[in-house]
Formats: structure tokens, C-alpha cells, sequence
């Protein structure tokens, strides 16, 4: 017999085997029907029980089921989230990627933009050189004009001659003369064009650069040591009141006598020579030291003191300027320009020696003359006598540079060097390229570390409080004091400063060196922001 699958099996057993009992007995007692019932009533008992604990196992599987599809759709929404949170983090990082790369463009264009300028500008300065260069033809061509008709009046006299010794006539013997000289003056001319035109403008930088850097590095010169006030050493406190003497008059006599001032106070053994004129403090402090060594001090004794002294530093200024003249080989100087020339052994500009500094300028200039195929002696010339006007007596007005080439004319020095000695600060317009020559060397000389007011470690201190105040500013990363301190280059913090704040604080720091500095010239702030991006592959 066949039930439904949903009978459970155990209870479908139970009634066959009471059933099956009750044949086997053969008990007439008992009731057939009323055992079918009691089977059949069973098996519906069966079926009610079973039904109801499928339904309540499909309840549950419901339930489940209704769960397990809540934990799905919480957990996609969580993976949604997800996705959606990365893909606006890598909008983010494209947008930021996107931002970097327009500011490293602004600053490559920002670059090519200096670059662009500064080709304009040496374009300007070769336009220069070629205006020059193209007079200094125009004076040649004048020059070669002048042969050419000296040539033709030559022609005119010796053309009887040749009509004498050959076949030729006249107008062939001229056509044939002019057709030579043309010829030669037609090369020479093309020559020299073609030597000044075929050199680029980057060939000029590199020569210029080349020759100043071979200049430079075959002068060797030491900074100056800073310059104090002539102290005299005394051997007792007892000769203070000698050099004074009775009522001052002793000092009264030697101050007027040598032009100076002599200080005496407490310090112990010694006393000062103060005066503007170097000159006459090296007078003063000879006869001093003569006085001192001599023990006799009083009015006539001074004035025959201070005359040796002033004799002595004659022959020793005269004995410097023919030293500087002998060692750079220069001849035909008149002795009243050397004379002067050994004054300035004595003079100081900036605390830098003016006679070492014109040696050094006159050396600068003849190798920078050699380099660029000019005359070198004439540079040399030139150099050495640019500052001759700081050792003309004070009483000529007018700056040293056109005292100088005043002075040095009526010694009948040549134009070219009176030229370059007047405009060497440029208060006189060049007139030939050695008195560029001379400004160049002249500036080399002065400005390189240490030749001027400041000694190496005050030069290395300035730099550190310029780097430092660069530095002080929010946003700056790293700042280089260049050029001998003429330049700070200030690099800042792309993240951080934008392009406005970059301007902002360039004019900031130049407030800030204007307010807190002392620094001579003038000095170039750049400020530069940029953004790197490196990665290695492997």
C-alpha cells in the first residue's frame, strides 16, 4: 500500500504491525470495523502532525531564506559604498595629479619666458657689438678709401713709365690697376665680414665666458686684511709728555708740520695718527718714529724729521710706481705719471689697495686683450692707470676718473688709453673696446670675495644672514646666496605656497633685506616654486 510522502513512515509502520497482529491472532472477539476505523483515525492523526511540522519546517525555511537575503543586500550595500568612497578617492588623486601637472607647465613656461628675455637681451648686447663692429668697419673702409686714392695718385705717375716698357695704353694699364686693388681690398673686406658675421650668438657666449674664467684664474690675489688706524708704538708712558711738551707746543709744531692729528689718551705705549690723506699719516708716522728713536723732540728738530720723512716717502712711492711699471713691462711712461702712480701705494678704496688694484686690473685686461686678439699692451696701459685720479692733489675738482685722463693727457698719453682711463665708471661714453676692456677688469678685480670693505669671514657671515632671512619666511624650503651675495635664490614649498604667495613673498623678502641688511650694490631675489615627480622602474 502507498502513502503520501508526507505520512511520516514510523507512525504508517505502527498501525500495518497492529494490524497485521490482530490477523494472526484470529480473535473472533474483536471488531473488524472498529479496527479499520481505528487505523484509519490513526493514519489521520498521523497526517494532521505531519502537516503541520512540514508547515512549521517551511515557516522556518522562510525565514531564513528572508534573512540570508537581508545579509546579501546589507553587505552590497557596504560593497557599494566601498566602490563608490574609491572611485572618488581616485578622482580626488586625478584631480590633485591633474593640478601638479598645470603648475609644472606654468613654471616651464614661466622659465622659457626668463630664458626668451635673456636671449633678447644678449640679442640686444650682439646688436651692440655689431653696431661697433660696424663702425670699426666703416673706419677701415674710410682708411682703405684713403690707400686707394694714394695708389691712384701713384698710378698717374708711374702709367707715363709703363706706357714706355709695354704694349699696353693707358686706359688699360688703369683699368688693369683698378681691378687689382679692388680685388684685394674686395678680400679683405669680405674677409673680415665673413670672420665677424659667421659666429653665433651661442660661440660669443661661450667665448666670453671662456676668456673671463681664463682671466680670472691666472691672477692669483689674496683678500685684504681690514684696515685700522696708524698706530705708533711708544717704549715708555714718559714720552707721551715729550711728544706733547711744554704747553702742547711740541704737538701743536708736528701736527702742523705733517697736516695730521696725533691722539694720545689712556691706552697704555701708544698713540694714533688720524688723517684722511694716507700720504701724510705715512709721513707722520716716519718722523714720529724717527723722533722716538732720535729722543730729541721739540719744534726744530720736528720740522727736519717730518722733511726726511716727506724725502723718504718720496723715493719710496717713486721706487713703488717703477716696480708696478717694471713688472708689468711697460715702457714710455713720463715719471710724473709714475711718480703719481706710487702714490696710491698709499690709498685705500674700501680697504682695498689702489696701486695692487690697478696691477690687477692691468693684468685682467691684457689677458682678456690677448684672448679676444687685441692689443694687449694697451689694455695693460689702460688698466694700470684708471684710478691715477685718486692720488691727484684734492684741490682739482671733478671725479678721479676725468682728473686721471686729464692728468694723464698732458703727459701725452695716447686717446685710446685717455679714453679708457675716463670711461672706466662710464661717466664718459666708450669710445673703443678697451675701455670696455677696462671696465670689465676693473669690475672682476673689485668684486671678487674679499677685495673690498670686508674680510672673508664678515663675506661668509653676510651670506649666512641673507640665507637665514630667506629662510625665516613660512614656506621656504631652501635658500643660495650667489654672485658674491648679489643674488638669492629662494625655492619654496609647491604644497604649500601657491603662485600669488611665491610673488608675495619675494617682495617680502626684499622689505626684509631692505630693513634689516646693510649690503652694497643691489641683490636679486628669485623665487622658485616647481613640483618633481620621480619613480624607478625595475
Amino acid at each position: 500500500m502507498n502513502f503520501p510522502a508526507y505520512v511520516p513512515r514510523p507512525l504508517i509502520s505502527a498501525s500495518a504491525a497492529v494490524f497485521a497482529s490482530l490477523l494472526a491472532e484470529g480473535d473472533q472477539n474483536y471488531d473488524w470495523p472498529l479496527a479499520a476505523i481505528f487505523v484509519v483515525v490513526g493514519s489521520g492523526i498521523g497526517f494532521a502532525i505531519s502537516w503541520r511540522l512540514t508547515r512549521h519546517h517551511r515557516r522556518a525555511a522562510h525565514e531564513q531564506a528572508a534573512e540570508l537575503v537581508e545579509v546579501a543586500r546589507r553587505e552590497a550595500v557596504v560593497v557599494a559604498e566601498g566602490l563608490k568612497q574609491k572611485a572618488e578617492a581616485e578622482i580626488q588623486e586625478k584631480r590633485a595629479e591633474l593640478n601638479r601637472e598645470l603648475d609644472r607647465r606654468e613654471i616651464e613656461s614661466d622659465v622659457r619666458l626668463r630664458e626668451i628675455r635673456a636671449h633678447e637681451e644678449s640679442l640686444a648686447l650682439l646688436d651692440y657689438q655689431l653696431e661697433q663692429r660696424q663702425e670699426r668697419l666703416n673706419r677701415e673702409g674710410a682708411a682703405i678709401k684713403t690707400a686707394r686714392d694714394a695708389i691712384r695718385d701713384l698710378s698717374k705717375n708711374v702709367r707715363k713709365r709703363l706706357e714706355g716698357v709695354s704694349q699696353l695704353d693707358a686706359d688699360q694699364v688703369k683699368a688693369q690697376l683698378r681691378d687689382e686693388v679692388m680685388l684685394e681690398c674686395q678680400d679683405e673686406l669680405r674677409a673680415l665680414r665673413r670672420a665677424t658675421l659667421e659666429k653665433s650668438e651661442q660661440e660669443l657666449q661661450n667665448d666670453a665666458r671662456r676668456i673671463l674664467i681664463a682671466a680670472m684664474q691666472r691672477i692669483s690675489s689674496k683678500p685684504n686684511n681690514d684696515l685700522t688706524a696708524t698706530i705708533i708704538q711708544l717704549p715708555s708712558e714718559e714720552m707721551k709728555g715729550r711728544i706733547i711738551g711744554r704747553e702742547g707746543r711740541n704737538i701743536k709744531s708736528f701736527e702742523a708740520a705733517t697736516g695730521v692729528t696725533l691722539l694720545i689718551d689712556e691706552s697704555p705705549q701708544m698713540v694714533l695718527v688720524s688723517s684722511f690723506d694716507p700720504v701724510r699719516r705715512e709721513v707722520a708716522r716716519v718722523a714720529l718714529d724717527g723722533l722716538v728713536k732720535d729722543g730729541r723732540i721739540h719744534p726744530a728738530s720736528i720740522e727736519e724729521f717730518v722733511k726726511r720723512a716727506q724725502e723718504e716717502i718720496d723715493l719710496v712711492t717713486t721706487q713703488a710706481g717703477e716696480d708696478a711699471v717694471a713688472k708689468l713691462n711697460i715702457n714710455g711712461l713720463h715719471p710724473e705719471i709714475i711718480k703719481l702712480l706710487g702714490r696710491l701705494k698709499y690709498r685705500f678704496s674700501y680697504n682695498q689697495n689702489v696701486l695692487d688694484h690697478s696691477v690687477e686690473t692691468a693684468f685682467l685686461a691684457s689677458v682678456i686683450a690677448s684672448e679676444v686678439g687685441l692689443d694687449p699692451n694697451v689694455a695693460k696701459r689702460a688698466g694700470l692707470l684708471h684710478d691715477l685720479g685718486k692720488a691727484v692733489p684734492g684741490e682739482l675738482e671733478g671725479s678721479h676718473a676725468v682728473i686721471g685722463a686729464e692728468f694723464i693727457k698732458r703727459f701725452g698719453e695716447t686717446p685710446i688709453v685717455v679714453n679708457a682711463v675716463a670711461a672706466h665708471h662710464e661717466e664718459v661714453k666708450p669710445e673703443t673696446v678697451y675701455a670696455g676692456l677696462v671696465i670689465l677688469a676693473d669690475t672682476i678685480s673689485a668684486v671678487r670675495p674679499g677685495a673690498r670693505a670686508e674680510s672673508m669671514t664678515s663675506y661668509i657671515q653676510r651670506l649666512g644672514r641673507l640665507e637665514n632671512l630667506a629662510l625665516s619666511i613660512a614656506g621656504v624650503q631652501q635658500a643660495f646666496a650667489i654672485q658674491a651675495g648679489r643674488e638669492i635664490r629662494v625655492v619654496v614649498s609647491p604644497m604649500e605656497v601657491t603662485d600669488d604667495r611665491a610673488r608675495e613673498i619675494a617682495k617680502d623678502l626684499r622689505h626684509r633685506i631692505e630693513a634689516e641688511l646693510q649690503y652694497p650694490s643691489t641683490i636679486k631675489i628669485t623665487v622658485i616654486r616647481e613640483s618633481r615627480f620621480t619613480e624607478t622602474a625595475t
